[in-house]
């Protein structure tokens, strides 16, 4: 395992024309600009600016390293909610949890006593190397500008744009930072574009040999905007337990293969049933209370590439993705 990593190639260096272009086409991407004191470049996708799919889309793709592709479709598994984004990496490992995942834990307080916080995902983790995960995957990446994506819905202190620098040996003002609050259209595009990220999440939580993970794809319907951050945070998560599907190939035996498409979905969970956002509230807003076993796509299909047996296990949940979803009779 230690060793998956060795030949993986520079998910900053893929990322970098990919940021250039959302620079450079921030207004008809209905995006801001803003440069923080330090130099860093701030690109706000829903705080002032309104941002849009096609913004989320694309920021979706930078957090999956340049390895990924996004695109929307019209079959979602819900006759109501008929279209979906479709996700597919040929390197799933270093794309999903080598990038995409949000991983790194950002934090500060000022002497004013104002917070910070947030979790980063994309490119930057892997200069930085902050978490265990890249010890164990094996891989560090070396560049000199890079760019983290964060679900806020503030602009971060130049306190925090110096940390993040600092930590991934670069100048201040070769950092993009990527802001995308929850409750605007890029926000949701972005995590929607996430199912395949939380399936191979699911299976390093179940301690499945990451290295026998060869290819994956995803689908899920993207969620409507909430008007408020419980809502959008409900919906969202929402949209992959409840329905988000995932097909894995892996490179091991039928019975390895079975054993994983039996333990992925979320409907193995002891928690699954209810909206996410009253779960939230019934552990009194403690994210670490919920059942680890929850977070994971609705429905998933495993393919053994040695015997070219499928398996496929949990279930789509039309009726309570509707009332989540907010959507009228």
């Amino acid at each position: 395992m230690s060793n998956i990593g060795a030949q993986w190639p520079s998910i900053n260096a893929l990322c970098h024309p990919l940021v250039e272009a959302l620079v450079h086409e921030a207004e008809s991407l209905r995006l801001k600009l803003h440069d923080l004191d330090n130099g860093t470049r701030v690109v706000d996708a829903g705080i002032e600016a309104p941002g849009g799919l096609e913004a989320g889309r694309r920021i979706g793709e930078i957090c999956m390293g340049g390895l990924g592709c996004a695109t929307l479709g019209t079959v979602s598994g819900f006759e109501a909610w008929p279209w979906s984004v479709n996700v597919h990496t040929a390197t799933p490992i270093l794309c999903c949890l080598g990038s995409q995942y949000a991983g790194w834990s950002l934090s500060h307080q000022s002497e004013e006593g104002s917070k910070f916080h947030a979790l980063g995902s994309g490119p930057g983790r892997a200069l930085a190397g902050k978490e265990e995960l890249f010890k164990e995957l094996g891989y560090r990446d070396k560049a000199e500008a890079t760019c983290l994506v964060m679900e806020v819905d503030q602009y971060p202190p130049v306190a925090i744009a110096d940390k993040i620098a600092t930590a991934c040996g670069i100048k201040p003002e070769n950092l993009t930072l990527i802001l995308t609050p929850t409750t605007r259209l890029a926000g949701v595009m972005q995590i929607a574009i996430r199912v395949l990220e939380v399936a191979i999440h699911k299976a390093h939580t179940l301690k499945f040999p990451l290295e026998q993970i060869v290819d994956g794809y995803g689908v899920t319907p993207v969620a409507p905007p909430g008007g408020d951050f419980m809502t959008a945070m409900g919906r969202t998560n929402d949209a992959i337990l409840l329905g988000g599907q995932v097909h894995l190939f892996v490179d091991c035996g039928d019975s390895e293969a079975q054993d994983l498409a039996k333990q992925m979905p979320s409907t193995m969970s002891r928690d699954y049933g209810r909206p996410f956002a009253e779960i939230f509230k019934s552990y009194r807003y403690d994210f670490f209370q919920i059942d680890p076993m929850l977070f994971s796509p609705a429905k998933v299909m495993v393919t053994s590439i040695k015997s070219g047996k499928s398996f496929q296990a949990g279930s789509l949940n039309p009726g309570l993705l509707a009332k989540t979803f907010g959507l009228s009779p």
